[in-house]
């Protein structure tokens, strides 16, 4: 074998090695030096690990349209059917996928129950409760997500969005519903 043969032979060698390894050394420098990591966060709303499932709130009774649906949980406080007019039209901006949310007005708050709500009262006052606070709850009855009273609707009918399309529906769900 000639010199320039066995150099090019190191070389594609060399090449091979350099292909494997270097997507692992630069995931290794962005994990160890959180290098090209975005630290903006993707969800508008606030996690709470620690609030309680939906079976365990202190609520007189609590109904859903379908057994797969997504929660949204709102605690009217002193504009309560602004509030319930406001929650109702981030569903029906859902379009096809509103059927997979059902929405509960928690509080006495007055006025005529929207088409697709539910409505339930406290009986105690959790100590984790803020006034006028939405929660979107999964269907297992887990909360996923809590915005404030002054959060804009779209960030909710945005994350909303995302909650459905990485949850998605399980094929046979409309049919065991109807």
């Amino acid at each position: 074998m000639t010199d320039a043969r066995i150099v090019r032979s190191r070389l594609k060698l060399l090449a091979l090695f350099a292909v494997f390894a270097l997507p692992m050394a630069m995931a290794w420098g962005m994990v160890e030096w959180r290098l090209g990591i975005p630290d903006e966060r993707t969800a508008h709303g606030e996690l709470h690990p620690d609030l309680p499932r939906l079976a365990d709130w202190p609520l007189s009774r609590v109904a859903k349209d379908g057994a797969d649906d997504w929660l949204m949980a709102f605690d009217c406080t002193n504009d309560c059917a602004a509030s319930a007019d406001r929650w109702w039209r981030v569903h029906r901006a859902l379009g096809r996928d509103a059927h997979r949310v059902s929405r509960l007005r928690i509080g006495e708050g007055g006025g005529k129950t929207l088409p697709g709500e539910a409505i339930a009262t406290w009986h105690d006052m959790p100590t984790w409760r803020e006034p006028g606070t939405l929660w979107i709850l999964d269907p297992d009855g887990r909360p996923v997500l809590s915005y404030g009273e002054g959060v804009a609707a779209s960030n909710v009918l945005e994350d909303i969005e995302r909650l459905l399309k990485l949850n998605p529906e399980r094929p046979l769900a409309r049919l065991h519903d109807e």
